[in-house]
């Protein structure tokens, strides 16, 4: 599961270069009318899920298909294709919803947002929850850390730059909405324990 989603967000941004005027007005995620500038693309139901499958640019894909790949596996061997597809699933649907909060509080906005950053946090947090002392490096400066200071120190960066920067060209708070879909998933599914031959 952890591979098909990385070639579904390779396959969607592959679409979005080719296609970048009408991928983006319909599946990237834009503000509803009410906080929308004049000539910004309406508000879908179904860009809450699609927006996660375009990116920026190639060096955004890349980081977040990194970040999917590194934790994405071993969450996966932990909880299941399912269960990663669903939590995957709960983070983006979470962090388009906080985002959407935060465009309502905010002044009119016209651009839209895309990324699979909210579910990528999301699988930060639950390989920080399933694996708190595993060591995680940073790529800049490569310093290592036990994962759940690392997911903390993301989440607090996050919160700081997110109140800090408002409706800034990255949606610091969405991370943290992903962050927060994966935690409700875990809270509501009941603990297994973790085969260690499964790792090795």
């Amino acid at each position: 599961m952890t591979f098909f989603l990385v070639a579904l967000n390779i396959a969607g941004f592959l679409l979005e270069s080719a296609f970048a005027k009408p991928m983006i007005e319909a599946f990237a995620l834009w503000p509803p009318e009410s906080v929308s500038v004049p000539r910004a693309s309406p508000f879908h139901l179904w860009q809450i899920g699609t927006y996660s499958l375009l990116h920026a640019n190639l060096a955004h894909l890349f980081f977040n298909m990194f970040g999917l790949y590194m934790f994405g596996r071993d969450v996966e061997l932990a909880l299941g294709r399912m269960r990663l597809l669903a939590l995957y699933a709960a983070s983006v649907i979470a962090g388009a919803l906080v985002q959407l909060a935060v465009l309502l509080a905010s002044p009119p906005a016209g651009y839209p947002t895309v990324g699979a950053s909210a579910g990528v946090f999301g699988l930060l947090v639950t390989y920080a929850v399933l694996f708190p002392r595993r060591r995680v490096v940073l790529l800049f400066p490569p310093i290592p850390m036990p994962a759940w200071l690392f997911a903390t120190g993301y989440a607090a960066a996050e919160l700081l730059l997110g109140v800090r920067a408002g409706t800034s060209s990255i949606a610091h708070l969405a991370h943290l909405g992903g962050m927060l879909g994966a935690l409700i998933c875990l809270l509501l599914w009941p603990r297994q324990p973790i085969d260690p031959r499964r790792f090795n």
